[in-house]
């Protein structure tokens, strides 16, 4: 151990083992993230640990990025990065930092290279690769300012420089440019470098390059990679993921509150958890670890105190259990039929040849006599409908094929699961009522699974996490629920009896008295209305009058503020009748396929009115001159519990589609109407929060044709949870 000391810390020598310490983007979007990291940073040093920083670009950056070059190929004017530099420049003056100083020339490159994709209108896998860079580089010479201005010594290194690609013949452009590979055998060389260079070294996740020295992406997540092979190559002591949440979880906390933390995992355990779950941990970043025994530690940014997962290469028990239920969504997959592979020689070979050639890597797989069924996550393949499309006509030569994309992956992850199979038996149940697409049980008997239709997953891992995963006393493997570590808040709310318990007897004699009855509970419809008005990204918030429309709850409703939103004339005019002098501004009417009469009496009583399809404009274009719109927009795609309540996508009959807008701004400019609002519903029975999100992103791209906008409606579909916790 060196002798030398700098602010009271004694410094590791040049022999002192490595450990990388990597940051996701939440972790290093905020000043109070960066100052937690930077005493991780000394509390390793004086450890005697020589740690090295690897990070991700900050929250949402990526996102942004991308959509950058989508806008830089389909608007007319060069998108502008200032929302970009007001992020980062807003996060260096909260450091300390001087932001232009820093970061100009990076952005000025950023510029050039998006103004060129405007020029030709198109984005090349390289270019992509190039511009998505930027995210990191930003970022990683952010952090590295602010850790040198608090006495840190830090050299900043650029990982395109240290990760090289392994060269791989496919003829997928994407795959080599976007989800690239690269040798993780001990580097001497490396070695060398770092352990002449004095302090702390911090370079970027996510990105390398190849043998041309083209900047390449390790996929999306890849930064976990990258701090995996930076580890593999200077044969490091440890790896630190350090994420926004305690560690890997036996389910989705988000879906399962009462999900438990995982202590300790085998390489191969958390490998099927990472595969399987998509969050948290990146499948690729475990193999490294795993080839060279390295340690690898999830833990938390916010709570660095708790104890999160350590995965090894021994299990925390090798008893036959389930240890998470895991689940995927926006899998592809892919079905190939035909008679004529019974006893064919060659046949899978032929086939999976299509998947490879194209660069695309097979995810489950399952056979019977005449089919072969596959699935394609798109988290690991990059994958557009040109890239499915020319798939399809390849294995076409060979067999009938369906592609279905959209579908979700319920998977069973533990050891020993076949020796399970008699605990497993009865939970299985939960998929009585659920189409099965596919079934496939892992060869290393870590995992079985279930490809079900989108919208099912959720419902499902709730099933089967309250059935399978039973913690016992002392247990090596399971420790804290989600809730515990978070407060126990959610905890208590969740398991506070219903309304319908605590008013039993109330109930009882209603129904002695009337036999049958609907029933509400007053109390728990101003509670759900004061749920949503306390959304902070959310200004108002309408009832849809088709759900219900008792004047008692309508009462309590009007009296809590909320709006209404309205499908018919008499459901208007329910409205007016319960609250005479309402303001009309209140009241949004969406007709659907309604004749002229009901949209006169719409614009009669001066309430919103929604446009749902071209029809009005094209024939009624007189009736709203001089008004003010709302257009009902199709995304595209469709979302909910089942195909029945799912309300956009191809085969629905609501909301204009994309294609569309052009002939709507040309039949607006004629009648002189303006459009100050965009809604958008996709379906009901939702229980993530992403899907709004994802709503808002798309309707803040499509308000760039309407420069009068004021108002996005996101649409409703709150599923209704069906058990605590949901």
């Amino acid at each position: 151990m060196a002798t030398n000391r700098t602010g009271g810390t004694r410094l590791p020598d040049s022999t002192a083992p490595w450990v990388f310490l990597k940051f996701g983007g939440t972790s290093v979007s905020t000043a109070d993230r960066w100052a937690t990291i930077l005493r991780l940073v000394q509390q390793r040093r004086a450890e005697g640990l020589r740690p090295v920083i690897v990070h991700s670009a900050l929250a949402t950056v990526s996102n942004r990025l991308d959509e950058l070059l989508r806008s830089a190929v389909d608007k007319a004017a060069t998108p502008s990065i200032e929302d970009l530099k007001a992020l980062h420049f807003t996060l260096a003056t909260e450091l300390g930092v001087d932001g232009p100083a820093v970061l100009s020339e990076y952005f000025t490159e950023l510029e050039q290279l998006i103004a060129g994709v405007h020029l030709i209108r198109e984005v090349s896998p390289r270019i992509q690769a190039r511009v998505m860079t930027m995210g990191e580089l930003l970022a990683t010479r952010l952090g590295a300012a602010y850790l040198n201005s608090q006495g840190l010594l830090v050299t900043w290194l650029d990982a395109r420089e240290m990760l090289k690609t392994i060269s791989i013949a496919v003829t997928n452009e994407r795959a080599a440019y976007l989800a690239a590979s690269c040798d993780f055998d001990p580097d001497p060389e490396l070695q060398k470098r770092f352990a002449a260079i004095d302090g702390v070294v911090l370079t970027q996740g996510f990105i390398a390059s190849n043998a041309r020295n083209e900047a390449v992406l390790l996929g999306r997540g890849g930064s976990d990679t990258s701090a995996a092979y930076f580890a593999a190559k200077l044969q490091a002591s440890a790896l630190e993921i350090w994420t926004d949440v305690p560690g890997l979880f036996s389910a989705n906390p988000k879906v399962v509150p009462g999900a438990r933390l995982l202590r300790r995992l085998s390489y191969e355990e958390a490998q099927e958890i990472a595969s399987t779950s998509g969050s948290v941990l990146h499948p690729r970043s475990i193999s490294p670890c795993r080839r060279h025994g390295i340690p690898l530690k999830v833990l938390c940014t916010t709570q660095p105190e708790l104890p999160g997962t350590l995965v090894t290469s021994r299990a925390g028990s090798d008893a036959p259990r389930v240890k998470a239920i895991a689940g995927r969504g926006n899998i592809t997959l892919v079905s190939m039929e035909t008679l004529g592979m019974w006893h064919e020689v060659g046949f899978l070979a032929d086939s999976f040849r299509c998947f490879s050639d194209l660069g695309l890597s097979i995810d489950l797989v399952s056979t019977s006599e005449s089919n072969v069924t596959v699935t394609l996550d798109p988290g690991v393949n990059p994958m557009d409908a040109n890239l499915l499309a020319e798939l399809q006509a390849r294995l076409e030569r060979l067999c009938r094929v369906s592609i279905i994309r959209g579908v979700e992956v319920v998977s069973l992850v533990g050891q020993k699961i076949r020796a399970a199979l008699h605990e497993i038996g009865p939970a299985l149940e939960a998929f009585e009522e659920h189409k099965i697409h596919l079934v496939s049980q892992s060869a290393t008997d870590l995992n079985l699974s279930f490809v079900v239709e989108e919208g099912q997953a959720p419902r499902l891992i709730q099933k089967l996490h309250g059935t399978l995963v039973q913690p016992g006393p002392d247990d090596e493997v399971f420790g804290e629920t989600w809730e515990e570590l978070q407060g126990g808040t959610r905890h208590a709310v969740a398991h506070q009896d219903p309304w319908w318990v605590q008013r039993r007897s109330e109930l009882i004699a209603i129904g002695r008295d009337k036999g049958s009855a609907y029933v509400y509970d007053l109390a728990t419809v101003r509670a759900a209305a004061n749920r949503l008005k306390a959304l902070r990204s959310v200004n108002r918030v309408f009832f849809a009058m088709k759900a219900n429309n008792s004047a008692a709850i309508l009462r309590a409703l009007h009296a809590e503020g909320l709006h209404f939103e309205c499908v018919s004339p008499s459901e208007i005019g329910r409205i007016l009748e319960l609250f005479p002098g309402i303001d009309p501004q209140r009241i949004l009417y969406t007709p659907n396929f309604a004749p002229r009469s009901d949209y006169e009496y719409g614009l009669e009583q001066r309430v919103w009115i929604t446009l749902d399809n071209l029809h009005p404009l094209r024939h009624w274009g007189d009736l709203f001159r001089g008004r003010e719109l709302f257009l009902r927009i199709d995304t595209g795609h469709g979302r909910g519990h089942h195909q029945h309540v799912k309300t956009a996508g191809t085969h629905s009959k609501f909301g204009i589609p994309l294609f569309e807008l052009p002939e709507v701004r040309q039949l607006l400019a004629e009648c002189g109407a303006t459009v100050v609002g965009l809604h958008a519903h996709v379906g009901s029975g939702i229980l993530t929060p992403e899907n709004w999100q994802e709503v808002g992103r798309e309707l803040v791209v499509v308000a760039q044709d309407f420069p009068d906008l004021r108002y996005l409606d996101l649409g409703g579909g709150l599923g209704v949870p069906e058990k605590s916790g949901q």
